[in-house]
């Protein structure tokens, strides 16, 4: 019990480390927990020079990329952002494997009245599987959502973005 109090507050620490709210942290943690069925890991952030993000379609910064280790074992990875919805912008989560695959999408807050139907696990499981040099497309092998036509294109382009940068990310040998 003491060691996984312990745990519990180095992970803690490590989730305190990044600059979102404590809300996000604690779905994140929540989605790492039953995604790789974890108690105890770290989170540890990815740099990337600034010469390398000017050239990724997604946005990367100190406080989005995070390698996952438990037991200082590489468990995979997370990357965290914000796309726009109509009138504002939602957060979401991509969990990748050791091999930068995505094994979960999750949308984290929705801000919008309409459009929150993005964030059914049935929806964002299109997703799963995919990984760098992969092309997402609406309409083709993205299904449409009645009433939330901007957060899927929104999503669908987030995810395109990611999976381009994770391509050159893995090309240029830098993970």
């Amino acid at each position: 019990m003491i060691l996984r109090n312990v745990l519990l507050g180095v992970l803690a620490l490590a989730l305190m480390s990044f600059g979102w709210p404590k809300s996000i942290q604690k779905k994140v943690h929540k989605e790492i927990e039953k995604t790789f069925n974890l108690e105890a890991f770290n989170l540890k952030n990815i740099s990337l020079s600034q010469d390398i993000i000017g050239e990724l379609p997604a946005t990367f910064n100190e406080d989005n990329f995070f390698k996952i280790e438990s037991n200082s074992v590489l468990t995979g990875y997370a990357y965290l952002s914000k796309a726009p919805s109509k009138t504002a912008q939602f957060d979401y989560l991509v969990l990748l494997d050791k091999d930068l695959i995505v094994v979960k999408t999750k949308v984290l807050v929705y801000r919008e009245e309409y459009g929150g139907e993005i964030g059914s696990s049935r929806w964002l499981k299109q997703f799963t599987g995919k990984q760098g040099g992969d092309q997402l497309d609406y309409g083709d092998n993205i299904m449409a959502i009645s009433g939330a036509t901007i957060s899927v294109r929104s999503m669908t382009n987030a995810m395109n973005n990611l999976l381009k940068s994770l391509k050159i990310i893995q090309s240029k040998s830098l993970l």
